[in-house]
């Protein structure tokens, strides 16, 4: 195969593996420091055991995840050498950052919530679990601060064929970072609420634990709600950026060849024809694509065939003459409509979900239960098929406008090499993958530990009388 292709393709698969990871741990986490924090103001047993439970699988889920990070890096070295000979000063100072700052503040507090029940203040370690939960907050806001650099590169002069940070602060003040920041939080508490709310809808179905999984259920559907209506206000900013920031990524995920009329109807579904540049069997809403791009019901966007003429007067010095600059359309396409519409089903049930427990039905609800547990899936769908979006929407960049991905793999290393590596790297995950599930299906199958009485016993609910 292709020395490009086999580097693509690794680094693809590492990427989508590690980020599943990485939005349940932050969206975990928060969870668990709002269930202990509970159990520190109120005193009640329930929040307790429910921090100790789904916090033990916050803490399976982290250490997976550090293991396919370290993996994931490894490869701006070996496959990725000259696009980290060209923007390393830039791209590594904010990578520096998280490993030295973020990823040692979430390790040190770790530690110490784990091994200060009874030994430290209740203060103390209830303290300990919301830095954890910060640090994944500063670890993802500096690994998104280099991500935007190579979206819209800010901050930068180009010395001696290298890209060299010159402005530190435009790399935090980049538009692209914070759009991007608080969409990937709110995608990560989705995946936190619906992780907590399908493995309690499974406790309810099999009629264990019922007031402990009842009251994660309430916490879990707080945090779906809160999470998916979030990520589509989020994600409506972030599609604005777009237009004015990567137009040719736009016209991809709409599947726009030409100039579209003014107000531009919104493709709900197509059949992209790439060869003859044309969709065919498309079903469009009206006026909708001005207001996703504009907030009005007016405006035209350009299409990627006018985009192409542009870009060539813009980059062709850079990347040669007869460069294409449209990115694989169906695959933007429909990784763009799949993640909506795996948004749009995780904000349904969170709705749903608020009006049963308005109706105090929540355990009572088998479809509502049974549709949860497969819904665990949804928002690592819809983070994977987003991230696919935003990365094979930039293609042929690396860094957007300055550098191809043609142009920086690593020029010496063999395919057989790359070839040898993905196949250890899908060894290891798959490993990896079958130990976390393990123990985590141990977990959940013996359920919450009781201390000292039973479940039964367990009656006060801290959500009682809420929109009763």
């Amino acid at each position: 195969m292709d020395l490009l292709i086999l580097a693509r393709l690794q680094f693809a698969v590492t990427t989508v593996y590690h980020f599943f990871f990485v939005p349940l741990s932050i969206g975990l986490v928060f969870m668990v420091a709002a269930m202990q924090t509970l159990y520190f103001v109120k005193g009640n047993e329930i929040y307790k055991k429910m921090t100790k439970f789904w916090g033990n699988l916050f803490l399976i889920n982290f250490v997976v995840g550090v293991v396919t990070g370290i993996i994931q890096e490894f490869q701006f070295g070996m496959n990725w050498s000259d696009y980290s000979r060209f923007v390393g000063d830039v791209f590594g100072a904010p990578l520096a950052i998280e490993a030295l700052l973020a990823f040692f503040m979430e390790s040190t507090f770790i530690g110490i919530w784990v091994f200060g029940w009874n030994r430290i203040s209740k203060g103390l370690h209830l303290a300990s679990i919301w830095l954890v939960a910060l640090g994944t907050l500063l670890s993802g806001f500096w690994i998104l601060t280099a991500h935007s650099f190579m979206q819209v590169p800010v901050g930068f002069t180009i010395n001696n064929g290298r890209a060299e940070m010159n402005d530190f602060m435009a790399l935090l003040t980049n538009g692209k970072l914070w759009v991007e920041f608080p969409h990937v939080i709110f995608g990560a508490f989705c995946t936190g609420a619906f992780f907590v709310a399908g493995i309690s809808a499974y406790g309810l179905l099999k009629k264990k634990h019922v007031q402990f999984y009842k009251t994660s259920m309430k916490f879990a559907i707080i945090a779906g709600l809160v999470g998916s209506l979030g990520a589509a206000l989020s994600g409506h900013s972030n599609a604005q950026y777009l237009v004015e920031k990567q137009p040719m990524k736009m016209a991809a995920i709409e599947g726009i060849w030409k100039d579209t009329p003014d107000p531009a109807p919104w493709s709900a579904f197509a059949i992209i024809d790439t060869k003859n540049r044309e969709n065919k069997f498309e079903i469009n809403i009206p006026y909708a694509l001005s207001f996703l791009a504009y907030s009005k019901f007016e405006g035209s966007l350009k299409g990627m065939e006018t985009l192409q003429k542009e870009y060539s007067e813009k980059y062709d010095a850079i990347t040669g003459e007869g460069t294409n600059y449209i990115p694989p359309v169906k695959t933007t396409y429909w990784s763009f409509r799949l993640m909506i519409a795996f948004g749009v089903f995780m904000m349904l049930l969170s709705f749903a979900g608020l009006y049963l427990w308005k109706k105090k039905a929540l355990e009572k609800s088998k479809l509502f239960l049974k549709l949860l547990v497969p819904a665990i899936s949804f928002p690592f769908l819809a983070n994977t098929f987003g991230w696919i979006t935003t990365e094979v929407g930039r293609q042929p960049w690396t860094v957007f406008g300055l550098l191809t991905t043609a142009d920086s793999v690593s020029p010496n290393v063999s395919a057989g090499y790359i070839l040898t590596s993905l196949i250890a790297y899908m060894l290891i995950f798959t490993i990896l993958a079958g130990a976390m599930v393990y123990l985590m299906i141990r977990k959940i199958k013996k359920g919450p530990e009781f201390a000292s009485g039973t479940d039964s016993q367990v009656t006060t609910d801290p959500f009682e009388g809420v929109g009763a």
